[in-house]
Formats: structure tokens, sequence, C-alpha cells
């Protein structure tokens, strides 16, 4: 059976944020990830993980203004300075609380910058994360997001990443796989799991398309679980999702469908 950790940042929003480590606790889940936690003090969040028992496998780089409407800043050629302190920022966090990888969202491309460009920045900027990350033992994720929720952003999908990947050439830097965001954007789920499988380092889920808990929309979510034990994926799968009501009732999906 996969291993799922709670995305808090979307999961018991019924409750505030900080409430939101015990619900998961309650709910069976042994780990948890969210967005960002530079809103709460360090030491807050530390003890709420420690206190239910509970690992960190996940958050993001710091992403610009997300309020704004900002979805990250890694390939914006203007905000590399920015970018540097989030990384040093975000390394300090993770280390406190035992996150073993970050998330690096690559931002939508402004209008009248060449694809080179972003490219070119993106790139220089994962290289300088991958190796600051590796003096911190972390590992570094890119994340494909569709162009149907976020409009322009810049990374959509999973061989546009791996292109990537490759240009920056660090042994710690793979793809975050989320599985709703592959669906509306190039499907073949199974077969690029597989294929892929080496350079994925997590994975998270959502049905398509209103974004809510598996069994709720078109995708194979029964098969899917059992495919990726098949293929021996180790990682966390973050259960990134809208609850279509309320998280606690729509987490049957973990009986029915593993």
């Amino acid at each position: 059976m996969p291993k799922f950790a709670a995305n808090l940042t979307m999961l018991f929003n019924e409750v505030p944020f900080l409430d939101r480590f015990e619900a998961a606790a309650k709910n069976g889940f042994k780990a948890v990830e969210f967005l960002f936690p530079y809103a709460y003090p360090t030491q807050e969040i530390k003890a709420r993980l420690d206190a239910h028992h509970l690992s960190l496998v996940l958050h993001n780089l710091p992403a610009g203004n997300w309020d704004s409407g900002e979805r990250g800043i890694g390939c914006l050629p203007d905000r590399v300075d920015e970018f540097r302190a989030g990384v040093k920022q975000a390394i300090e966090v993770a280390t406190q609380l035992g996150a073993p990888q970050l998330n690096c969202l690559a931002g939508k491309a402004p209008a009248g910058v060449s694809h080179e460009l972003l490219r070119k920045t993106f790139v220089e900027n994962l290289r300088y994360a991958a190796a600051e990350f590796k003096k911190a033992n972390l590992r570094l994720l890119i994340e494909p997001i569709n162009t149907f929720d976020i409009p322009g952003f810049y990374l959509n999908t999973t061989l546009q990443a791996i292109s990537i990947l490759d240009e920056v050439g660090a042994d710690n830097a793979f793809v975050q796989y989320d599985i709703y965001h592959a669906q509306r954007m190039e499907g073949e789920l199974a077969a690029t799991m597989q294929k892929f499988l080496s350079r994925i380092g997590h994975m998270q889920l959502a049905d398509n398309p209103a974004r809510n808990e598996p069994g709720t929309g078109e995708i194979n979510y029964r098969f899917l679980f059992q495919f990726i034990d098949k293929i021996g994926y180790p990682g966390w799968i973050g259960c990134e999702y809208k609850p279509a009501t309320t998280t606690e009732a729509g987490l049957g999906w973990r009986s029915t469908l593993c």
C-alpha cells in the first residue's frame, strides 16, 4: 500500500493551520506536507510535528507574493537575488523541521521575456539551489503544473522537467510528479511513472476534473495505487486535493481504493 502524507494546506482546512497536525494524526496519517511554513514560528510547527509523531516530507521554497497571484520565482530573471535568499531561508527552516526535500515552483512566464532566458534563469537557479541543498543533505524538487489552473506557468510536463534536470546535472534534483496536474497536461500516468521512476522524488494526488479526493473523478486510482506498489515507488504520496465536503467525510478512499 502506498504511503500517504496529508497536505495541510488543503486538508483539514476546517481548523486553523497549527491545529491540522493533530487532525492529521487522529485520522491515521503518519506524515504531512504543506506549501509554506514561513508565516508561522518554526518552533511551533516543530512542536506540533513532535507532539503528534508526524514526519514532514515536503514544503516549498519561498514563492514570491502568493496572495497577489505569484506562483514561484524560479524562472524570473529579475528575481535571482530574491531566489537565492529564499534558498537560504528554506534550508534553515527545513533543517529545523526535519524535511528531507523542498519543492521549487518555477513561476509564471512573464510577457516579453524569451523562452531561452527563462530556461537559462531556471537552470542556473536550480544549479545554485541543488548545490546549497547538497551541503545540507536535502533534495530539490521541481513540479510541472497544468496551465488550466495556473495559466502561464512555465513548467508544464514531465518531459520538460526531465530535460531541465538533465541540463542542471545535479544528482539531488528530482521531479515532483503530481498525478492531477499530469492527467490534465499529458495523461499516460502509469507509463510515465514507470519510465521516469528513478527521476521522481515525490508524488502528489487529486482526482480530475474537480481536484477532489480519489474516487470522485476520472482517474482510476484503484489501478494506479496497485501499479505504484508494483513498480516499487519508495516515497510518500502527498494528498493535495480539495475535499468535496469535509476532509474527514472524504477519507474513505484510503480503504476502498487501496
